[in-house]
């Protein structure tokens, strides 16, 4: 009688990016049903789609695909050797640098980040990297010789990527993952929303179980949580993490993502009383040092009205 062959038994156990990038390998070549019905299942998982799409996304930055589509097995009747040596042989390349340790040249590194409402600060990663760190921040950064990966939990960071294209920077935050190789860019996840900005260079943005963005210089993607839809902008070089120096300009800007974004900078959060309130458009500047002189600004410029409550708070009303 003969047993079923368990092909997950096969995989790199130490990490799904390389579980994912052995699938992908696979994928390009001839499969047998049990093989592809093993793929699927492995595939059910929300985090191995997330990195099975994001090694999509590293193979067409290596320029051998020209779209992020989930690949499908050739047909059976065709013979493996008209399979592209050179292609195959670089899959097994990347595969070795996501499966395998890379030595001892990248040391571990880890170290957990957590700010108040007031102070920027900026620290420099063992990588050569650059990361600034805005007010009521909650961030973790992880780094051994697979990967280097940042998760936050909340907040905004700015980071200059030192480029390693055996290391690709990851970001999680919920379930959303950023992968870029050497770029710079900006993420801030609030109660409302998720934003990434990109400086220069490009990310590949998964919000949830989509498919990759794939975002340029000057490019912005802003998410709502809640209802899980997007919005995307485009920037002038100088609005990208322009909190770093102190001050945000903004021009008809919802006030619900201007609140989200300003809440940052407070002990107590501002409050809307409705949701049609944050549909308002409202353009002016904020002092990060000094949020409140914003608020206090708004009846002047928006028909708002603000309520000091007792813990804290300010509650934005219609007028």
């Amino acid at each position: 009688m003969n047993r079923s062959h368990d092909f997950t038994e096969e995989l790199p156990d130490d990490s799904i990016d390389a579980q994912a990038a052995a699938w992908f390998t696979r994928n390009r070549q001839d499969q047998q049903p049990a093989e592809r019905q093993a793929f699927e299942q492995w595939l059910s998982e929300p985090a191995h789609a997330s990195a099975y799409r994001s090694f999509e996304v590293l193979w067409a930055e290596l320029g051998e695909l020209q779209q992020l589509n989930r690949p499908t097995p050739l047909p059976v009747n065709r013979s493996k050797n008209r399979w592209r040596p050179a292609l195959a042989m670089a899959a097994a390349l990347i595969v070795a640098i996501l499966a395998t340790p890379l030595g001892t040249s990248h040391e571990v590194y880890q170290q957990q980040i957590a700010t108040h409402a007031k102070g920027l600060r900026t620290f420099e990663l063992p990588d050569g990297s650059t990361l600034s760190v805005n007010a009521n921040t909650q961030l973790r950064v992880d780094f051994d010789s697979h990967q280097r990966r940042l998760t936050l939990d909340r907040g905004q960071f700015y980071i200059d990527v030192a480029p390693d294209k055996e290391r690709p920077l990851w970001v999680q935050t919920g379930d959303a993952t950023i992968r870029v190789v050497g770029t710079g860019f900006d993420v801030r996840r609030s109660e409302r929303q998720l934003v990434v900005s990109v400086a220069h260079g490009q990310v590949a943005f998964t919000p949830d179980s989509r498919a990759p963005l794939l975002l340029g210089a000057q490019q912005q993607v802003a998410v709502d949580l809640a209802s899980g839809a997007l919005q995307q902008h485009s920037l002038a070089a100088s609005q990208v993490a322009d909190w770093r120096t102190g001050h945000l300009s903004f021009r008809n800007r919802e006030l619900a993502s201007l609140v989200d974004e300003l809440n940052l900078y407070r002990p107590r959060p501002v409050l809307l009383a409705n949701a049609k309130l944050g549909q308002i458009k409202v353009s002016g500047n904020l002092d990060v040092e000094d949020p409140d002189a914003l608020i206090n600004a708004l009846p002047a410029l928006v028909p708002v009205r603000t309520v000091a409550l007792a813990d804290g708070s300010i509650r934005l009303e219609n007028r």
